[in-house]
């Protein structure tokens, strides 16, 4: 990924309906990244591991006892219900890599993308839409882990989800992954361009060079 000027991380929440690629998009734009620059947030999760997820990688797998102990704990930037299971994301693990200076990408269903925006206005907002529901349909048809009543519930739901669209900062059509991974990776650039209150940093080291 292009180089860009970092003094604090920013969060970047990544959503959008069940089988529109967000996943594969974030691994992506993870894989392409410098290490020490952008990481992905790990949630904590009830459901059980599907094949080839890792425990502390691709989710915390905890108990139902677990995860309330951690709400009321207030350990959750956000925590949602999601067809009978629990997600949440870890707040003290993505505030510590903010005020580090990395980035957070946070893959998240819309549920928890809107929670996360109360919680942490700052954070930047990315839509991922499916080409078409036909296309949708074929995506959580192919995966093969989802009857057709779930699948047909996930499209249902998709419909409501579509009216979230205006609370998300951008929009990404997930056709081509390639196109769509560069237009994500092309917002990460313009967002840390954003003339904030750190150009003034910047500004006054210029002139103490001269």
């Amino acid at each position: 990924m292009e180089a860009y000027a970092q003094h604090t991380g920013k969060l970047f929440i990544i959503s959008g309906p069940s089988g529109a690629g967000k996943g594969t998009i974030c691994k992506r734009l993870i894989e392409d990244s410098d290490p020490d620059r952008m990481e992905l947030s790990v949630s904590m999760t009830t459901r059980p591991p599907r094949k080839g997820e890792v425990d502390g990688v691709s989710y915390y797998f905890v108990t139902m006892e677990q995860f309330r102990e951690n709400v009321l704990a207030d350990g959750f930037l956000e925590h949602a219900e999601v067809y009978g299971n629990c997600y949440g994301t870890p707040k003290a693990k993505v505030i510590e890599k903010l005020e580090a200076g990395i980035d957070v990408v946070l893959e998240i269903d819309i549920q928890g993308a809107m929670n996360v925006k109360k919680a942490y206005p700052d954070g930047i907002f990315i839509f991922i839409l499916p080409p078409s529901m036909s296309i949708l349909r074929k995506r959580l048809t192919g995966r093969g882990t989802d009857s057709m009543e779930i699948i047909d519930m996930r499209l249902s739901k998709t419909l409501g989800e579509l009216s979230y669209i205006e609370e998300y900062d951008y929009v990404v059509v997930n056709g081509e992954l390639e196109e769509a991974v560069d237009r994500v990776k092309a917002i990460v650039v313009a967002e840390h361009s954003r003339v904030t209150e750190n150009i003034n940093e910047l500004i006054e080291k210029y002139k103490e060079e001269i």
